[in-house]
């Protein structure tokens, strides 16, 4: 199934319908959020994601029932990979750098996402001893070094 992108309004009413996985003209009117557009704009909207194949119709007498035909999980995962495409180069790395960077994310997040503990990050990392050192209390420090230099007399 190809997926193609939506226009803002269209993720918007899209995002109705996700939320409500299928549903009568009356009931996504009822969930627009204000300021409500003309309900013919809406229709105008939901023909055109008919076509976009986002949704199905069933006609029930005189009416039509729209339901969801791509899952809001699939159409994420769809705009995410053209993100990742069109502004950093398919370069995941380069995205989670610029999320840290911007502090979108922070490391204790991303050890979390990679399944890394606190205990296995601090042991695993080979300049751990160092960002103790630089990170310990500095009085601690002096007093280590004046028994280093009491033990070398």
């Amino acid at each position: 199934m190809k997926i193609n992108t939506l226009t803002h309004s269209e993720e918007l009413l899209m995002n109705i319908l996700w939320k409500l996985n299928s549903a009568y003209m009356k009931e996504v009117m009822e969930a627009y959020p204000e300021p409500k557009p003309h309900q013919n704009t809406v229709s105008t909207f939901m023909k055109i994601l008919v076509e976009k194949e986002f949704l199905i119709t069933e006609k029930e007498g005189r009416i039509f029932k729209y339901s969801v035909a791509i899952p809001y999980d699939d159409y994420r995962k769809f705009v995410l990979r053209n993100f990742a495409e069109n502004y950093f180069n398919n370069s995941v790395p380069e995205l989670v750098k610029t999320l840290l960077d911007e502090q979108l994310l922070t490391n204790n997040e991303l050890n979390i996402i990679a399944g890394i503990t606190r205990s296995e990050a601090k042991d695993e990392s080979p300049i751990s001893d160092f960002i103790n050192e630089i990170t310990s209390n500095k009085k601690e420090k002096k007093k280590g070094k004046k028994k280093d230099k009491k033990k070398k007399k």
